[in-house]
């Protein structure tokens, strides 16, 4: 991957590809990224209803190694790593600071009691390796801490996205056919030193392939010859927008709280374990909802920072767009305790006050919308 110059846009390996197919390119974090490839619309629905693939290898792989990687990563991660018994489990988390503020949202998987990977956000990477790191002197842990820029990650996603990738990428087949949901694999052959995990970003099935940068232009063309339409960034929003899964930096951020963001879930107060950012979370506890909104009125695009006003008093959206899978404006807000859904509480938009129905999370999953 080519790392910038200060001031020079960082490049995926697939960067030229996405230029000679026309895509709109966009800064996204220092990266240039392609936002569309025509009709964003469009992409949006082949991934709800058949096939489509982004390039996410702005995203970081970090490999880590040694005899105490459970140790260390029970004590820096949220969630709790003694749930990843079998290899190739995979577990969401968040990584805390000492105040209880997410440093980042990530997904690490389990291979071997010496091996663990994560896969963490492109914009908090170089800061989430500093931390890691500081944690490995912290705890004299002894581990080795490995950034994989030589590779390059595909996500595969919607309804038809496991047979094309196997389509495109026979050798995968046969490590993957068997994987449940939040699972991986490592990959043998030509693809030696990558993955294939059943994960994603959009609320539908498919795959996230993680392989050698130098195979990049080679794989992208296999899927598109298979049948999978690449996808921008504009789409990869709306659909997890949709799938309410959150988005670091504007969802939540160094100084929220995973309580107040939807993500409790995620986090283990439960077991005796102590983990970076417990003391914070436990003195103080949840003091938000997190939740969808669909606007009622028209005149209006639910977008971010827009405040809210409850019958509890004010919050504010995080994330807003129109959503292609039911043709209406929604939002991801953290209001008030005591905000229910079923709720209708209005939004400042420009000079007006709109309304909008407090939902539960998610909108849509698999294809179904789950809020009508």
């Amino acid at each position: 991957m080519a790392e910038s110059q200060q001031g020079v846009l960082k490049t995926t390996p697939l960067n030229a590809v996405h230029r000679a197919l026309g895509a709109r390119m966009v800064d996204f974090g220092g990266w240039d990224m392609p936002v569309n490839y025509g009709s964003q619309i469009e992409e949006h629905h082949a991934v709800r209803r058949d096939a489509g693939m982004f390039d996410v290898s702005h995203m970081l792989v970090v490999d880590i190694t040694g005899a105490r990687v459970r140790e260390c990563l029970s004590r820096a991660l949220a969630n709790n790593v003694a749930k990843l018994t079998q290899p190739g489990k995979a577990l969401y988390s968040c990584m805390l600071n000492e105040q209880g503020g997410v440093i980042d949202d990530l997904i690490v998987y389990f291979f071997r009691e010496d091996f663990f990977r994560l896969v963490v956000n492109a914009g908090t990477a170089e800061g989430d390796l500093a931390w890691l790191n500081h944690l490995n002197t912290r705890f004299g842990t002894g581990l080795a801490i490995r950034p994989r820029r030589d590779l390059a990650m595909v996500a595969v996603q919607g309804p038809k996205a496991r047979e094309r990738a196997w389509q495109a990428l026979p050798d995968t087949r046969a490590p993957s056919e068997a994987l449940q949901p939040f699972n991986g694999a490592l990959l043998a052959g030509e693809l030696a030193d990558g993955m294939i995990a059943r994960t994603g970003y959009t609320g539908e099935d498919g795959f996230e392939i993680v392989f050698p940068a130098a195979l990049a232009g080679d794989v992208w063309k296999r899927l598109m010859d298979a049948g999978v339409k690449p996808c921008g960034l504009g789409a990869r929003d709306t659909l997890r927008l949709e799938a309410g899964m959150n988005l670091y930096g504007q969802d939540m951020d160094a100084s929220i709280s995973p309580l107040d963001a939807g993500l409790a879930w995620t986090v283990d107060l439960k077991s005796e374990r102590d983990f970076v950012g417990k003391a914070a979370l436990l003195a103080q506890p949840q003091s938000k909802v997190f939740v969808g909104l669909i606007l009622l009125d028209k005149g209006g695009v639910l977008r971010a920072h827009q405040a809210v006003i409850t019958g509890q008093g004010q919050g504010e959206i995080t994330s807003g767009t129109f959503s292609p899978t039911l043709n209406q404006s929604i939002a991801l807000a953290r209001l008030p305790l005591g905000v229910q859904p079923g709720a209708t509480v209005r939004v400042v938009v420009r000079d007006k006050q709109l309304a909008a129905k407090v939902v539960k999370l998610p909108f849509v999953r698999n294809g179904k919308i789950l809020t009508a």
